[in-house]
């Protein structure tokens, strides 16, 4: 992920004057709460549901209180989980989607709770508005150590069984070459056809120089592979869970070098090694990535290969191993 995915899916009936640059971090403001209201009633995890003219899109927000002040936490269409604006006026929620994250800057977002969920109306400035709702995110907890069945072949070297793209006019950008997967350039999203909760999965991966994709966990949560972004902080270069996690050590960023990721998910605890040495050690995920497939965190889930970013990107020997 490096911050740019498809404007067209908000398209219609709305103007849309994206950038990719994410706010920093130190940019949040932390408006005072001015109400009466509970504040309580909207802290935590919420996993967001947006009703578009095309298709419904997944977002996220993590609200917090410290003395009287609301923080928020939220993650768009694509990019990162980036500071918001937060206010409860009337009882009602309000807050703005930062800039970069698919949405027109400054598009508006304000609800209320019905019942256990949020329900609301986010505007745009030209007027533009749609549905929405919200559900507390799961914990994803565990009852037991998870027993683990038989390793799953997703990709056999030969053809694109078990997989699909979300966007079949830009399939092209993929083809299989000498036993690999390659991505060249900007295209579909390819996306396994069968789902999981689970699991540990092997992949092996070839990032050519100044490219960019993916691996998506249930497709929900992005493990990095980049070496087009030095700039960005730790928590999006190669290795990480984009947005959230930084790898410790950092991941080499070596272009045209086979590297091998071995990623346990159990709910949301996720350990990720990196050719036999562990950058993420037993982590949880807070949210979602931007291009989630969507915010059902508590359903399985596809793995998916992200095709939307520049350059060539070669994948092989992809095993899954589901937990029983």
């Amino acid at each position: 992920m490096n911050g740019t995915r498809l404007a067209a899916v908000l398209a219609v009936g709305m103007s849309l004057p994206v950038r990719a640059e994410p706010l920093p971090v130190n940019a949040q403001a932390n408006p005072p709460v001015n109400s009466s209201h509970s504040i309580t009633s909207y802290a935590g995890r919420w996993d967001l549901t947006l009703r578009t003219p095309i298709r419904e899109q997944p977002s996220w927000i993590l609200v917090t209180e410290d003395k009287g002040r609301l923080e928020g936490l939220m993650v768009g269409l694509w990019g990162h989980a980036t500071p918001t604006e937060i206010q409860i006026k009337d009882g009602q929620i309000e807050f703005a989607m930062p800039k970069g994250e698919g949405f027109p800057e400054g598009t508006l977002f304000s609800g209320r709770l019905a019942g256990a969920e949020l329900v609301g109306t986010a505007t745009t400035f030209n007027g533009a508005s749609w549905r929405w709702t919200g559900r507390r995110a799961p914990s994803l907890a565990r009852s037991s150590t998870p027993r683990w069945g038989e390793p799953i072949r997703l990709f056999d070297g030969k053809d694109l069984a078990g997989w699909t793209f979300v966007d079949p006019t830009q399939a092209g950008i993929w083809s299989i070459e000498d036993g690999t997967l390659v991505k060249h350039g900007r295209g579909s999203e390819i996306v396994t056809t069968s789902r999981f909760r689970d699991f540990k999965l092997h992949v092996e991966f070839n990032c050519g120089p100044m490219a960019n994709s993916g691996v998506y966990l249930r497709g929900r949560y992005e493990v990095q592979i980049e070496t087009n972004a030095a700039q960005e902080s730790p928590n999006r270069r190669m290795g990480a869970v984009y947005g959230f996690i930084a790898p410790e050590p950092a991941v080499p960023r070596t272009p045209n070098v086979w590297q091998s990721y071995d990623i346990t998910l159990v709910g949301r605890t996720v350990t990720v090694v990196n050719d036999g040495r562990t950058v993420i050690d037993s982590r949880q995920i807070p949210g979602i990535t931007g291009g989630a497939i969507d915010s059902n965190e508590g359903a399985p889930g596809p793995i998916y290969l992200q095709g939307t970013e520049d350059g060539r990107v070669a994948f092989r020997n992809i095993v899954i191993t589901p937990a029983q």
